[in-house]
């Protein structure tokens, strides 16, 4: 596939990023590819993140996925155990920022004839007031006049929800006829670009046991006393503002020089 300043052969490249500055496609060398079994605690958002994948690969209906919650509890990581998994069967993974979706219909142009399948992973897509890439997005995933490609996906990550900032004042305009509520414009116009992921994956804050279970396979092997390690861990995640699986991971670096 040839984009901007490189011609990328999807045989033996797994995924790619969009570099802005350059205003090219770059394949990654060197994926970071998740072990599936290493994510605790999200079991369900896994399962039913991988079923929707393997509709795609085999060509049955699929969602648009978002993946919304709680900071570090593995939303991406989730996303790049898709790659990990499928990568076999033909998928790949095409990674964009929220400020470059306005060449997100270049780039599906670009794939739209490929015999693999693509996953377009948009990580911490949150939007502000005024912003109006989103609109962009949208008409991606679920066409103009000219179909959406069959073969492209959109996973996205976001702290929110419905990814944009929701105003009391959005409220103001909410109006009911004939018992019925009826949202005003800017409600809907929020909620219309939610409303395009057919799977909503919620994630929650972490409780203490999934935290310290994350915990004890880090330092398998290498601590003798586990209620230390535990008091010192929870105590940790309080000075961090939470107990998450990349919590678990920080206070994993943090006490190498002790381990060693």
């Amino acid at each position: 596939m040839a984009f901007g300043k490189l011609t990328i052969d999807w045989r033996s490249t797994l995924a790619a990023v969009w570099r802005s500055n350059r205003h090219f496609l770059k394949p990654i060398r060197n994926v970071d590819l998740v072990n599936p079994d290493t994510l605790q605690g999200i079991d369900a958002q896994k399962d039913a993140l991988f079923r929707n994948t393997e509709h795609f690969l085999r060509g049955k209906p699929a969602s648009h996925a978002l993946l919304w919650g709680a900071r570090g509890v593995g939303k991406s990581s989730l996303i790049k155990a898709v790659l990990t998994r499928y990568h076999t069967y033909g998928l790949r993974m095409i990674q964009i920022s929220k400020d470059d979706l306005n060449v997100l219909v270049d780039i599906t142009d670009e794939i739209v004839d490929s015999h693999h399948r693509f996953i377009i992973y948009c990580d911490d897509l949150t939007f502000d007031e005024g912003q109006g890439e989103y609109r962009m997005l949208k008409s991606t995933m679920e066409g103009t006049l000219e179909k959406p490609p069959e073969n492209v996906l959109i996973y996205a990550t976001s702290n929110r929800r419905h990814m944009m900032p929701e105003q009391m004042s959005d409220n103001l305009a909410t109006s009911m006829l004939n018992g019925e509520i009826h949202p005003g414009e800017a409600i809907e116009d929020k909620l219309s670009l939610a409303d395009r992921f057919g799977l909503s994956l919620p994630f929650h804050s972490m409780n203490k046991d999934i935290y310290l279970e994350i915990v004890d396979k880090l330092f398998k092997g290498r601590v003798q006393d586990a209620e230390l390690l535990h008091q010192e861990a929870l105590a940790f995640a309080i000075e961090r503002g939470g107990q998450s699986g990349r919590t678990a991971r920080h206070f994993f670096n943090h006490c190498q020089t002790g381990l060693n």
